[in-house]
């Protein structure tokens, strides 16, 4: 971009207000419809038009444009926040953006309502400048990222992404550019039994034993993987959730358990639901009644860690923050597994990339750094108008 000419640039005053406004709205795990339909108007406001897609009566994906034709670069933030309940714990009220020693407190500040409220102010910046001359810049707001992505399963499935070039995601990055991360999945078991006095337990059936012969045997198996990705390790594997039983002299007619798997391109998601059959169905055989749910399942995303975009983000972020960014990979799982359905590519051009810590997302006293956050919506807006030059030009 060239820096002689004059450019639009929203007030910093406006920039807190916006993300002030963001933080005020308690859109823990649902009432993203409030976000977006804000986020709507004001966009309008700057003659950017936008739609509402509802997911639900209390939640909806935003998704706006500027600009027309190829190429189409994707910017994407989700909407909810994870809760706030112990209040105690923290300093000042998590929904009221507030300010200290040149940090901005407030839930959602990392994670990732300073991304999205910068992700926003650049697209606004754009538009007011008259930019792009060539090429789409699309705003994909999501509900539901922090339980389940259904904002972004169901953008990937009416077919938003598809004719993507590009996407940045603003999740926090702390000081990195993050171009991969573990996939995830929620799996729950559920095993029938018969209730009986545990004095004579022939007369019943112990829901428990089959369910833990199952849980150990899986544990077992990831104890032995090998198979290693260079950016994401080994795969993992964690039982997190365990009910059986009323009281202890009575044999257990149900028993649940939960578990988690964190998966490796090496190791699917595929893989582990196959295994997980092959337990319940060997259980199943010696008179278990065993039910696997596999309730969530997000695919591990690795892109290239020098892929074009990240050395643009790279040189954007030096010359705007003076910070060396990293290339890094993420231990978290993020609406990049729905979005990038379509992009199964290596090299296609993906970042996370974002004003916050991933270290404080979802703590007690979460905050953004304010000179980062009110500077970063000049990265975007410079780092979109180098990319989409480059591809033109290519």
């Amino acid at each position: 971009m060239d820096n002689k000419q004059q450019l639009f640039s929203m007030p910093d005053d406006a920039k807190l207000t916006l993300l002030a406004d963001l933080i005020a709205f308690q859109s823990v795990n649902d009432h993203e419809l409030k976000v977006a339909q804000y986020l709507q108007q004001l966009l309008q406001q700057h003659q950017i038009k936008s739609k509402l897609l509802p997911i639900t009566p209390t939640r909806a994906n935003l998704v706006a444009e500027i600009g027309s034709g190829q190429p189409v670069i994707g910017l994407s933030g989700h909407m909810d926040v994870v809760a706030a309940n112990d209040r105690q714990h923290w300093q000042t009220d998590p929904f009221k953006l507030t300010e200290k020693a040149g940090k901005l407190y407030g839930r959602g500040t990392a994670d990732m309502k300073s991304g999205l409220a910068a992700m926003v102010t650049a697209l606004i910046e754009l538009k007011e400048n008259q930019l792009p001359q060539q090429g789409t810049i699309r705003l994909l707001a999501t509900v539901g990222e922090e339980v389940g992505g259904l904002g972004s399963a169901a953008f990937a499935e009416q077919h938003y992404t598809e004719d993507l070039s590009a996407l940045i995601i603003g999740e926090p990055s702390a000081h990195d550019i993050i171009y991969a991360h573990r996939g995830s999945m929620d799996i729950r078991l559920t095993s029938q039994g018969e209730a009986a006095h545990s004095s004579m337990p022939e007369k019943g059936f112990n829901a428990l034993h089959p369910l833990l012969e199952v849980l150990t045997q899986a544990k077992h198996h990831f104890d032995a993987v090998t198979i290693t990705n260079n950016s994401l390790g080994k795969p993992t594997y964690n039982a997190t959730i365990l009910n059986a039983g009323d009281q202890v002299n009575t044999i257990p007619d149900q028993a649940i358990a939960e578990v988690n798997i964190r998966t490796i391109p090496e190791y699917t998601n595929e893989t582990v639901t196959a295994l997980f059959t092959k337990l319940v169905q060997a259980q199943n055989r010696q008179g278990a009644q065993l039910h696997l749910d596999v309730y969530m399942s997000e695919m591990p995303i690795v892109k290239q860690a020098d892929n074009s975009l990240t050395k643009i983000a790279r040189e954007t972020a030096q010359k705007i923050l003076t910070i060396a960014y990293q290339p890094q990979a993420s231990v978290g799982v993020t609406d990049a597994s729905n979005l990038l359905k379509s992009h199964p590519e290596s090299d296609f051009p993906f970042i996370m990339f974002g004003p916050g810590d991933y270290r404080l997302a979802h703590k007690d006293n979460e905050y953004v750094e304010k000179a980062t956050y009110l500077a970063f919506s000049t990265v975007y807006r410079e780092l979109l108008v180098a990319y989409l030059a480059q591809k033109n030009t290519d």
